[in-house]
């Protein structure tokens, strides 16, 4: 897939059921001053019925796990069968750090699988690496 501005991100999704995580996100961005749009679900059906609408196309997702109505393993599989979403890159982005998991996301197609930081500063600092990454360096 062909990136916007040689692998700049301009649009970041994230998926994930905690409004208090997806705040804690959106601050993190802001405190970075980086021109990013922050979208989010509250779960794997709406991120997906929102992409299968083409309601918007992000440059890069991050996924939490456990959600309801579709947890993240079952969103991951989904959009990788479909053609026009399949090459968002996926960062898992979770709680959990079980190795199995990690193994599985990986295996599914997710490019990254990151557990979520205990601290606001350690989230602005792995927020800051990824953004300074670039879409272009995910695959």
């Amino acid at each position: 897939m062909e990136y916007k501005d040689h692998g700049e991100l301009k649009t970041l999704l994230l998926v994930d059921d905690d409004t208090d995580d997806q705040e804690l996100f959106k601050l993190a961005l802001a405190e970075l001053n980086h021109p990013v749009k922050c979208l989010t679900a509250g779960n794997g059906q709406e991120a997906l019925d929102n992409l299968c609408t083409r309601a918007y196309k992000p440059d890069l997702i991050f996924l939490d796990l456990n959600m309801p109505l579709m947890n993240g393993i079952v969103f991951l599989e989904r959009i990788k069968d479909i053609e026009h979403l399949k090459d968002i890159p996926v960062i898992i982005y979770s709680t959990s750090d079980e190795p199995r998991e990690i193994s599985t996301a990986r295996s599914m197609g997710a490019v990254d699988y990151i557990t979520k930081p205990a601290r606001f500063d350690e989230l602005c600092k792995l927020l800051q690496i990824v953004l300074a990454r670039g879409t272009s360096s995910l695959h």
